[in-house]
């Protein structure tokens, strides 16, 4: 039976906080794991409980965080951070109901999930209490408040406040919480500010909610949902747990991963099965990989789209597209607005730029070209160059289907290059060359048809140029 048919549920998420151990200018809650800004994995976890409402309780740099959550969240103002109890009040203004459940998940606990907080609220109903606390034993508790429960009174300090003898103990609490709306609004109307901090806990609510109307504690059955993030070593160990979770879920889905210890796949990349991925890739933003590809050693693609059967190795991908049964590098780097045709190739150090390849064209090696249009079925030879920007500018240049550039061509953009045309090696191209021609020279010049452009081998022309290229 859906929770909302029992009672309703509300969620608040704490993510008003600075996050001062992170020794950082961003707030803690925007700093990114695989991907994803921090706070919005827990939002995740809560989304298929179905809460009534998600509030997320911001204050430290509000319209940032605003900036990063999904609009299925209303953000509340915290205009002071003096504490979690002074923001769930905050979350709880915005709340008109007087019956219900109130989760309180932190933003900095990313590692949680969705069955956790649903056998949280599980125990919560089941015990028939004011509060739930999950809480976890661990070794090492350092920086995390220290619980004792005893007869339906749950009590928690913060590690600043402990004394000695309450620093040994390895119970734990772990942020999360559920509360009936009735318990936490009273409660909090009584908790005073009495500690070094001078904050409002959170957790002297709990306390007086025990004396009232008890209060438990649900043990996390998970150890790796434990790892809250205060600081950089915690956000590295929360980003090596969801790192493996995602490659995980890619090699269930039949996704090959050849060595998951340096393989870095953000949470939105997407992959079709029988894809291979091989090491030291990272695959990340809106990347989309179809299926039988190969991708890797050592390629690095940031929303980039790679169609079925392509193949990416050794090479750098920005906002590109990659058509089917294409083949990049290795050592290619492919910048925004490119987009490779069907079975088209570049290759060994070349860049592309804002520029269409044709169907079947090639670039095969050591070649830049930017702002362009490739045809279908042309091949440039090593070295070609399109000079599209003379330095106030940017100029386009269109290269026709089936044309043949010979080594060190240079085309100086604004400029066309006519259907099947044949530019010999070292030319340099500043006006247009109709279809079917033979250019060369410095300048270039039309001196004949392309169908007779095969001389007899090592032959030269007059000013010693050969006229062939490279080609696959």
């Amino acid at each position: 039976m859906p929770y909302e048919e029992i009672s309703p549920i509300f969620a608040a998420v704490l993510a008003a906080g600075k996050g001062t151990r992170m020794k950082s200018n961003r707030a803690k809650v925007l700093h990114t794991i695989c991907g994803v800004p921090m706070v919005n994995y827990a939002i995740a976890a809560l989304k298929p409980i179905e809460p009534q409402r998600t509030l997320v309780v911001v204050g430290h740099q509000a319209d940032e965080v605003k900036a990063v959550l999904p609009p299925t969240v209303e953000p509340v103002l915290q205009k002071q951070q003096i504490g979690t109890g002074d923001a769930v009040r905050v979350a709880l203004e915005a709340i008109e109901e007087d019956e219900g459940t109130l989760l309180v998940v932190n933003g900095d606990g990313p590692l949680i999930s969705y069955h956790t907080l649903t056998e949280l609220l599980e125990r919560h109903r089941s015990a028939g209490v004011g509060a739930t606390v999950l809480v976890a034993e661990l070794d090492n508790a350092t920086g995390l408040g220290r619980v004792m429960e005893d007869a339906g009174v749950v009590r928690i300090v913060e590690e600043r406040d402990a004394t000695e003898a309450e620093k040994q103990i390895r119970l734990v609490n772990l942020g999360l919480y559920a509360f009936e709306l009735e318990e936490i609004r009273r409660a909090l109307a009584l908790v005073l500010v009495e500690n070094i901090q001078g904050e409002f806990y959170l957790t002297d609510a709990l306390e007086v909610i025990g004396r009232r109307s008890r209060a438990v504690t649900y043990r996390v059955k998970n150890p790796e949902e434990a790892n809250l993030v205060n600081d950089r070593a915690h956000l590295a160990l929360a980003e090596e747990i969801l790192r493996r979770r995602i490659l995980d879920e890619h090699m269930r889905k039949g996704v090959t991963v050849r060595d998951p210890a340096s393989t870095h796949i953000e949470a939105s990349v997407e992959i079709g099965r029988d894809t291979v991925i091989l090491p030291g890739t990272f695959l990340r933003g809106e990347t989309r990989i179809g299926s039988d590809c190969v991708i890797g050693p050592s390629t690095d693609l940031l929303d980039t789209v790679v169609d079925d059967g392509a193949l990416v190795e050794h090479s750098v991908g920005r906002g590109a597209v990659v058509g089917a049964g294409a083949s990049v590098g290795p050592y290619a780097y492919l910048r925004p607005g490119t987009v490779l045709g069907e079975a088209s190739k570049v290759g060994a150090y070349c860049e592309v730029k804002n520029t269409w390849v044709g169907m079947g064209s090639k670039v095969p090696h050591l070649s830049y070209v930017g702002d362009a249009e490739i045809g279908e079925g042309a091949n440039l030879g090593a070295g070609t160059i399109t000079a599209n920007y003379d330095g106030e500018n940017k100029h386009h240049t269109t290269i026709a289907d089936g044309v043949f550039t010979g080594i060190n061509t240079n085309l100086i953009a604004p400029v066309t290059i006519g259907e099947n045309a044949y530019l010999g090696a070292g030319s340099v191209v500043n006006k247009d060359i109709p279809p079917g021609k033979l250019a060369m020279g410095m300048p270039a010049r039309v001196i004949g048809d392309a169908s007779k452009k095969v001389p007899e081998e090592g032959k030269r022309d007059r000013n010693g140029s050969r006229h062939g290229g490279t080609e696959e």
